[in-house]
């Protein structure tokens, strides 16, 4: 495939197609769709959406479980010139609605197995008129997907889509607890395909396990990153998700060579997955993003996986990627892993408060310009504006970086080190402290397998510190002990005042640990 003349994501499919029309494209269960029946069922779902009126860069929801009409929707939605917005099926329903009213989403694809939860958000009143994918329904237009199916796509003539149009928002929690909407772009996408594909040297011959819900960034590896190569995804079912010894006999049995999660599914596929009992020779990348990959996990899975090649990917949802860091073998020490060096068409800054470049060698804001940045976010000016830091080239021209509110600095080797959030920096009666700091220090305690330290007390003067910990499976941590560590590794006021213990995280739908369901818990004296 040439990939210099691919410049909008449509053209993924019909490269492909054209060249290897009965190539795998997704696999989800036991059911398996080719390229060109893919190529051609997308082209009658956009030809439906542009019946409708569906004009280029309108927002389109997508309300389903990990299915292969997944990609059907996702493809068929480009096609049509629109922008798809996944909507979290699992998330509260006030949340969808307000996701629904910012985009003013008029269109929303799903399956039968969402009937009754749609009904329930039908009963708001929102922008929806048109329901793709359930039939039975009064308040709205609604088309099976078999009608769909049956369209004629003869007289089918694509919209002109430019790289720079709209693809998809992509909606994460903002600081305000509204959710904002970050807009990419065609250009945008496929750039991350590209580095992706030129970086690990993925093939046709791979097979890309796709864990990541469909609203979770990490998902646009299995919908554009494979298919520019011509390899097949395989479409993780929610259930084994939920079940590490049946998602490790499912990564075997599909011969898997390429995964990309969170580490928590990593370390649960290490501690629950039976993975001894299971043939992993067919994987050769494991790729990690999202969070900090504790190294004793790491190094216990890498010799596990000895034949496999680890690397650790960073960046947040408004770049999708952009650092990348290759183990070349287990680590050694307990050091946390660099998230490395940046893609090839990226650029960064380390930036102080002023948002000045800081000295060398010194800690900062990472800034990132970069091809696979985002366009802004859906809405919100002010936001956009506050977000990015321009540096004026000429008049009238200037460099914008993304500023990701992730505090790094680079090591002797000029890597990147990730140190933690800006904005879980705190003041604590005159003194510095950094949350993600203490975390990482109560990682290094043996049987400790999570941490999540929070601050609990409004006012400055009453503040403390605490922390929840997570024992690994059957281990018994003693307290004293435990806070005996923390008062040789860390400075006096960053010891926690508490220490609690939990046998599971409230997490998001992404599989992060949710600091704010905690502190509620802490609140409300539940832990």
């Amino acid at each position: 495939m040439n990939l210099k003349s691919t410049y909008i994501l449509p053209q993924l499919l019909e490269s492909v197609a054209n060249a290897s029309p009965q190539s795998e494209a997704f696999r989800y269960l036991e059911e398996t769709i080719s390229y060109s029946d893919l190529h051609r069922k997308t082209e009658q779902l956009a030809s439906y959406l542009i019946s409708l009126g569906i004009n280029k860069g309108d927002r389109i929801g997508i309300y389903m479980n990990r299915c292969l009409e997944t990609c059907i929707a996702v493809y068929g939605i480009l096609k049509a010139g629109a922008a798809y917005v996944p909507l979290d099926p699992f998330t509260p329903i006030n949340r969808t609605h307000a996701i629904i009213n910012d985009c003013g989403i008029t269109c929303l694809v799903t399956t039968p197995t969402k009937r009754r939860k749609i009904d329930n958000l039908l009963n708001e009143q929102n922008s929806i008129k048109t329901i793709i994918g359930d039939t039975i329904r009064n308040t709205t237009e609604s088309i099976s997907w078999e009608t769909i199916f049956s369209v004629s796509t003869d007289n089918f003539e694509a919209p002109n889509i430019l790289e720079q149009d709209l693809a998809f928002i992509l909606y994460t929690s903002g600081s305000t607890g509204v959710p904002k909407g970050i807009m990419h772009t065609h250009y945008s996408a496929l750039s991350l395909a590209k580095i992706a594909a030129d970086t690990y040297g993925f093939t046709s011959d791979d097979i890309f396990g796709n864990p990541a819900p469909l609203h979770f960034d990490p998902s646009t590896f299995g919908y554009f990153v494979a298919p520019l190569v011509g390899a097949t995804t395989v479409i993780i079912p929610d259930a084994h998700l939920k079940m590490p010894a049946s998602l490790s006999a499912l990564i075997a049995k599909e011969k898997i060579t390429v995964w990309y999660s969170v580490p928590l599914m990593l370390i649960q596929l290490l501690n629950s997955g039976t993975l001894s009992k299971n043939d992993f020779s067919s994987l050769r990348w494991v790729l990690f993003a999202g969070e900090v990959f504790i190294t004793k996990h790491l190094r216990a899975l890498m010799n596990q996986w000895p034949h496999a090649k680890f690397s650790n990917l960073y960046g947040p949802a408004e770049l999708i990627l952009c650092t990348y860091y290759h183990l070349p073998e287990p680590p050694k020490t307990d050091d946390p892993i660099p998230i490395g060096n940046v893609w090839s068409n990226t650029e960064f800054k380390i930036l102080d408060e002023n948002n000045n470049d800081v000295n060398p060698n010194e800690p900062g804001q990472l800034a990132v310009r970069s091809a696979t940045m985002m366009q802004g976010y859906w809405n919100n000016k002010l936001l956009t504006e506050r977000s990015f830091h321009k540096v004026t080239i000429a008049e009238g021209y200037d460099h914008t970086y993304y500023k990701t509110g992730d505090l790094v600095k680079l090591n002797p080797k000029g890597e990147l080190l990730f140190l933690g959030r800006n904005d879980r920096q705190i003041k604590l009666r005159g003194y510095r402290v950094e949350l993600d700091e203490i975390e990482l220090t109560l990682l290094r305690y043996k049987d400790v397998e999570e941490v999540a330290v929070l601050v609990l007390g409004k006012e400055e003067e009453v503040q403390e510190l605490a922390a929840v910990v997570r024992p690994a499976k059957d281990a018994c941590i003693n307290l004293t002990y435990l806070m005996e560590f923390c008062k040789v590794e860390l400075p006096s006021y960053a010891v926690p005042k508490t220490i609690e213990f939990m046998d599971d995280f409230p997490r998001t739908s992404s599989g992060k640990i949710s600091r704010k369901e905690i502190g509620k818990l802490l609140e409300e004296n539940q832990i």
